[in-house]
């Protein structure tokens, strides 16, 4: 059954690719719109400690407006799509049932989908995919493995690439480990049913998206980046497998750990962080249920005008025209 929003709360999620300004964005609509609680759509600001390349929302935000689904767990912790679909319900619950207005904001596109839809998240089986990995990682095993898969589940081979190890592993952990095909669970990414969650994003040019990457990057590292990262790599517990993926973590762990030149880590850090721009961007762009935002307007108005204008508190709104 899909989820239902109070009659007087629609939830509202504000996406786009990851420097695109939806923190700051988020941070004045909730200024203008009365009772709104931020809730984080983000795989990495879970994480404690991780704190200046996570872009969390800053101290003094996440005073003044309720932020949820931030510095949850420790780095050394696994935290995956299925365990966050748990906790943004809940969250999403709480909210609604004070007559609060959820806003939710990242770019983390599965996790909204797994907040937004009701997405059948299949188990893990974490022993079973470590096997996986590693025959993979030997001659001609991803070939095997996408051959299991299509003997399997051909409906799941067709939809990946058959050179995409990380989703062939996953496709035949759940294969494997649930007994029942992959591509049995739900109706999949590629349907985007009808949702109480209004949708609107942040699409701005290529260029201007480049460039704040790499002035990001570069504010990253004067507030003290590499101090962050050594401070994480000398944990006792260390980092889990997500957490060492965050961006701008994994790069200059390699530097930390590996003794890669800090030039090279940083400009890998910001290829990648340009190339998850680009396929987020790709994701959001799918769902027709996102309404675009024009960069060319007011974007508080905008929001707010999709949100159907809610509880404005109209002196703010106007202090930030």
């Amino acid at each position: 059954m899909a989820r239902a929003a109070a009659a007087d709360v629609r939830p509202l999620a504000l996406v786009g690719p990851t420097a695109s300004g939806k923190t700051a964005l988020a941070s004045a609509v909730a200024d203008a719109v009365a009772g709104t609680e931020i809730v984080s759509v983000d795989s990495m600001a879970v994480y404690r400690e991780m704190d200046i390349a996570t872009a969390k929302p800053s101290p003094a935000d996440r005073q003044r407006v309720p932020h949820h689904l931030v510095d949850m767990v420790d780095p050394a912790e696994e935290y995956g799509v299925a365990r966050y679909q748990r906790d943004v319900r809940a969250v999403l619950d709480d909210i609604e049932a004070r007559g609060a207005r959820p806003l939710l904001v990242g770019g983390t596109g599965l996790y909204l989908r797994a907040a937004v839809d009701d997405l059948q998240i299949p188990g893990q089986w974490p022993q079973l995919a470590a096997e996986l990995r590693a025959e993979a990682g030997q001659a001609g095993g991803a070939a095997r493995l996408y051959g299991r898969l299509v003997a399997l589940d051909p409906l799941a081979a067709r939809r990946m690439e058959p050179t995409n190890v990380r989703r062939i592993v996953r496709a035949l952990e759940v294969t494997l480990g649930a007994g029942r095909p992959f591509s049995s669970f739900g109706a999949g990414l590629g349907s985007y049913p009808v949702s109480p969650t209004v949708m609107v994003g942040l699409s701005p040019e290529r260029a201007v998206l480049d460039r704040r990457i790499a002035e990001r990057l570069e504010r990253w590292m004067a507030q003290g980046l590499l101090d962050e990262v050594r401070s994480l790599a000398r944990r006792p517990r260390g980092l889990s497998r997500t957490a060492r993926q965050a961006l701008g973590y994994r790069e200059l762990l390699t530097h930390v750990e590996q003794g890669v030149a800090l030039a090279d880590a940083l400009r890998a850090a910001e290829r990648r962080t340009r190339s998850l721009a680009r396929r987020q961007w790709s994701w959001f762009r799918r769902d027709p249920r996102i309404t675009w935002l024009d960069p060319g307007r007011d974007l508080v108005a905008q929001v707010i005008s999709a949100w159907g204008s809610p509880g404005v508190a109209a002196p703010r709104l106007a202090a930030r025209r």
